[in-house]
Formats: C-alpha cells, sequence, structure tokens
C-alpha cells in the first residue's frame, strides 16, 4: 500500500520527496504561503495551487487512515478479521469504500434480521436460498415457535426475508456495483409539493423536473435542495425504469446474489426478498449518499466559482496613492463625502443634499470643488448603489464646471461597504467617525487599492457568489481566506496605503507589526524609498517562522520611488 505522501505525488505528479518536506513544514505550522515563498528549495517550487490540493488531500487521506486502523481494530476485537477482510480494508482508497466494507460489522440497533436471527430464522433463510425447489410455507411450518416469538409461518417466512435483505444490503461489493450504476446513469427528479405551490412559485421550474445525476449543473442542484428545504419540492434519485420491465438493480441484485425466476416454489418468495432488498435497504442507503455527494460537489462548484470572482475583484487595478473624493450615494439621506490622501489616511468627511428632496445642486459643486481644490484631490470614486447614476451625473458637472481640477471619476462597487461600516475593524479605525460617513471611506479606498480596503471585509459579505448561503458556511470562509492570503502574497502589499488586515495578510507579519507600520506611516508620511524603511527593526519583534525583516533584504522587495507622475506603489512582497 503506497504511504500518503507517493499517493499524493502521484496525484500531483510531482516527487515523493517534494511532498514530503512540504508536509514536514505544514506539521510545523507554516502556511502554504510562507512555504510557496520561502521554502521553494525544500519542496522543489511548488506552488501555491499544488500547496493547496497538497493540504486538502492530507487532511482527507489522514483522516482516511485513521478511519481503517479503527475499523480493524473493531473489527479485530469482534474476531471477524478475515485476511482477505484485513486486505480489502487495507486496499480501500475512499472513505465510501472502507464504509461499506465495515457496514456488516457496525454497531447498530437491534434489527428486524438480528431479532430474526435470535429466533433461529437464519437456517431457513438459507435453505430457500440454497434449494428454491422447496416449498416457503413447508419449510417455515417447522421454526413456528410461540416460545421464540415466531407466531406462525407468515412471521417465520418474514423474519428470513429481513435476514436476507441485511446480507444482500451488507455485501460491499453489490452496493459498490450499483452506487457506481446509479452515479452513472441515476436520474435526480423533482414534485412540487401541492399544498406549497403558490407560495413556493419561484421554484416553478422544478415542479416537475429530471436530470441526469452525472450531468446536473451546481446551481440547479442548489436550487433543488433549497427548494427541498423550504418544503416547496420533493426530490429523489432513481435508475430510470423502461416501461413494462423490472427495475435494473434488481436485476443486478439477482444475478449478484444467484436469484432466478424460474417458476419454483421458492422463486416468487427470493424475487420479493430482492426487491426489498433494493426498495427498503441499498436503494435509500445510495441515494442517501449519492445526493450527499452532489450537495457537496454543488457546493464546491459554488465556491469556486466565488473563489475565482473573488481572486479577480481584489486584484483588479489599482489607481495607486492619489488623493481621492469618495462618494457614498444616497437620495433622502444625502450623499456621503469623504476624503483621502495618497496613503488612505482619512483627512476630511461631509455631506451633501444634490438630489431630492433638497435639490441642492450647486451648493453641493460648490463644497465638491473647494473639498477637491484644498486637498489637491485627482480621484473621485462614486458607489454603485442606491442613486448612484444620479451622483455620477453631479461628478461629471462638477468636472464640467471646474476643469482646472484635472479629475477624474469612476464608479466602483459598493458590495459590503455597509458590513466593513459597522464592523469593529472600521470601529478601530474611525472610533468618532458617523457609521453611515465610514462607508465613504471605503469607497474612496477601493479605488487606491481593491485588495488594500476588500481584505478588510469578510468575503462572503461582498457578494460576487452563488448560493453562497446555501453552502456550508465553514468550508466557504477557509476557501475564500485562502484566496486573499494567496492574492495578497503573490503581489506584495503597497505600504504606502496598505491597512492594518492587509498587512496581517503577509506571511510572517503580525498584527502588532501591521499596526505599527501604520501608525508610523501616519505620523511620518508617506514612504519614499527603501532607505526610509529602515525604521522596521523597531517595529516589532519578527516572528520566527520567515526570514529577517529588512525592507532591504531579498525578501522584502520595495520598488524605488520616480518622479511623482510615474511613481509606482512602494510594495512590500513575500515572494522570494
Amino acid at each position: 500500500m503506497l504511504s500518503i505522501s507517493q499517493r499524493i505525488a502521484d496525484e500531483l505528479s510531482v516527487r515523493e520527496s517534494q511532498v514530503a518536506s512540504a508536509i514536514a513544514m505544514l506539521d510545523e505550522g507554516s502556511t502554504v504561503p510562507f512555504i510557496a515563498r520561502y521554502r521553494k528549495e525544500a519542496t522543489g517550487g511548488l506552488d501555491d495551487t499544488q500547496l493547496r490540493t497538497l493540504e486538502e488531500r492530507l487532511g482527507y487521506l489522514r483522516e482516511l487512515e485513521d478511519r481503517r486502523a479503527s475499523i480493524l481494530s473493531t473489527i479485530q476485537e469482534q474476531g471477524k478479521l478475515t485476511p482477505e477482510l484485513e486486505r480489502q480494508i487495507k486496499q480501500a482508497d475512499t472513505k465510501t469504500r472502507l464504509e461499506d466494507l465495515y457496514l456488516p460489522y457496525k454497531q447498530k440497533r437491534r434489527t428486524k434480521a438480528q431479532i430474526a436471527r435470535e429466533a433461529g430464522l437464519e437456517p431457513l433463510a438459507d435453505a430457500l436460498l440454497a434449494d428454491p425447489r422447496k416449498q416457503p410455507d413447508a419449510e417455515a411450518a417447522a421454526f413456528v415457535s410461540a416460545d421464540k416469538g415466531v407466531a406462525d409461518v407468515k412471521a417465520a417466512l418474514d423474519g428470513a426475508r429481513h435476514i436476507l435483505v441485511e446480507r444482500f444490503g451488507e455485501d460491499a461489493e453489490l452496493v459498490g456495483r450499483l452506487r457506481t450504476a446509479m452515479a452513472d446513469k441515476g436520474v435526480v427528479t423533482s414534485k412540487a409539493i401541492e399544498e406549497k405551490k403558490a407560495e413556493g412559485a419561484k421554484f416553478s421550474d422544478y415542479f416537475d423536473f429530471s436530470e441526469s445525476w452525472s450531468k446536473l449543473p451546481s446551481h440547479r442542484a442548489l436550487a433543488l435542495f433549497r427548494g427541498r428545504a423550504q418544503g416547496v419540492l420533493d426530490i429523489g434519485l432513481d435508475l430510470p425504469v423502461e416501461e413494462g420491465r423490472p427495475h435494473p438493480a434488481e436485476g443486478t441484485i439477482a444475478t449478484h446474489t444467484g436469484i432466478r425466476d424460474q417458476g419454483r416454489p421458492a422463486d416468487k418468495w427470493l424475487s420479493d426478498v430482492v426487491r426489498w432488498t433494493w426498495k427498503l435497504k441499498i436503494g435509500p442507503h445510495i441515494e442517501t449518499d449519492l445526493m450527499g455527494s452532489l450537495r457537496e460537489r454543488a457546493e464546491d462548484e459554488a465556491i469556486r466559482v466565488f473563489a475565482r470572482n473573488l481572486h479577480d475583484l481584489l486584484l483588479a487595478a489599482p489607481a495607486g496613492p492619489r488623493v481621492t473624493i469618495g462618494l457614498d450615494p444616497g437620495i433622502r439621506t444625502g450623499v456621503k463625502v469623504a476624503v483621502v490622501d495618497a496613503t488612505g489616511k482619512l483627512v476630511e468627511t461631509t455631506t451633501i443634499y444634490p438630489h431630492p428632496p433638497r435639490n441642492d445642486w450647486d451648493g453641493s459643486l460648490a463644497v465638491l470643488a473647494a473639498l477637491a481644490a484644498r486637498h489637491k484631490a485627482e480621484l473621485i470614486s462614486i458607489g454603485n448603489g442606491t442613486a448612484s447614476r444620479e451622483t455620477d451625473k453631479l461628478a461629471a458637472d462638477l468636472m464640467k464646471r471646474h476643469p482646472e481640477l484635472s479629475l477624474t471619476k469612476l464608479v466602483v462597487s459598493e458590495a459590503g461597504a455597509s458590513v466593513y461600516s459597522a464592523s469593529e475593524t472600521a470601529a478601530h479605525e474611525f472610533p468618532n467617525l458617523d457609521v453611515s460617513l465610514r462607508g465613504a471611506v471605503s469607497i474612496a479606498r477601493r479605488l487606491q487599492d481593491p485588495l488594500a480596503e476588500l481584505v478588510k471585509i469578510e468575503p462572503k459579505s461582498i457578494g460576487v457568489g452563488q448560493y453562497q448561503h446555501d453552502v456550508a458556511g465553514g468550508k466557504l470562509a477557509r476557501s475564500l481566506d485562502a484566496v486573499v492570503e494567496d492574492c495578497v502574497n503573490a503581489v506584495g502589499v503597497d505600504l504606502n496605503t496598505a491597512s492594518i488586515p492587509l498587512l496581517t495578510r503577509v506571511s510572517g507579519l503580525n498584527e502588532t507589526i501591521a499596526r505599527n507600520i501604520v501608525e508610523h506611516r501616519d505620523r511620518n508620511g508617506a514612504f519614499r524609498s527603501r532607505s526610509s524603511c529602515s525604521t522596521w527593526r523597531g517595529w516589532g519583534r519578527r516572528p520566527s517562522n520567515r526570514p529577517p525583516a529588512s525592507c532591504a533584504s531579498a525578501t522584502a522587495k520595495i520598488r524605488s520611488t520616480a518622479p511623482p507622475s510615474i511613481r509606482k506603489p512602494i510594495r512590500w512582497s513575500s515572494a522570494s
């Protein structure tokens, strides 16, 4: 049996030594970005994507090995571990296969089959299965016993049936074959619950719906699960059955167990056993498993879409360190205005009322012109919410009336701005600023550097995914957190605009150091060169899992300054 590191190496098509080195560092507490940036020589150049996959598979395979050991130990204690069963368990390469093998030995509640065995009915089941020429009623008569709870022939035959149903239903090979068939050819169906049709009209597309399990796209699967959760839809999974033909799964069970209907006395009884096995045992079990897999598959795809969209949004081109006026549009409550300097520091706020009911258009233009002139603003960032178009016209009119200001306007997404405004991060940044004005600050900074500002907001609140409230919250949070972490460490951060939350995401920096950097910048102004970062040594104690923290070191790349007109951001990058 391959080791965990060898299995992962084969899946990633890399050397086992690369995987082993990465596993050792992950076990020591190193993060994926840290390993990808600072330990390339140890991992042979494994990139972020490979390391994320490695980390995920490592967790799965270790859980698989722990479960394998537990199952072997349990069956061994029962005295039922044969060499062949041990071999099968050791070769099981998925959790599903492992659980199928363990099913007959799993401790469970006292079943009808167990009660029948205790009543001595197993020999009856074996006799009828081995020789269908025997007459069921005649054979069962010998097993009737009031003392054992077998009242009559029917009770004896029912007990024998329960025994065979459980035996067939716990056959790992049979269950595996049927699961494969269901995954390949199974069809998901949904029907409306009559009394819920009116209130569940938004699910009308699924009131009489069917689609192949293997081809059902994630958005439709999540819609089906949501409809079921709201009590509007009844969904199921089964193999297609041709009219006038037996169920294909029943044929598979009959073939596997050697049951054939040849008109013999016990054949009808055995056919009923096959039917019961599918309808009451194997069918529901596989349906539950595959519908769970469908949900997981749909959630994974939805999370991938969310992560991809978030990645693109975070890495949108920044406007750079330029004085910016942020406008958070509003009608009745007015347009909130915030001016931030080139480093993102808030310098002034106000509220204007250009729209109904006040209609103070000229007064609003005068206020904005004064702010732009006073702070030498270059950009106007406009949120895309309510009254965005009207506010965009206001900015256009300002530029037309005051060409000497040389302003440029852009509309940005304000998704999550309200969440940020009421967050602990915003309260710490602006303890004395009204919540409504904090959103305007965020809108201004988003234009300067989207990554630096959006990193402060819980990713799922940014609203760039589908069905985000229908997927597992923990899985979504971990995936999006990894996206943010990878984005930050892939491109570095602009030291002159980076916020505390953003700096904290850089491999090797902690919150204390990040806060000290920002406070130093606020006191002394923007960093102009590498030498202006020399005070780093006093910003905080260096964490043990990163290289020496000298701004001029190879791991702290800061671009040299250029003339203001073509200046590039000074970046702190974790890339080696």
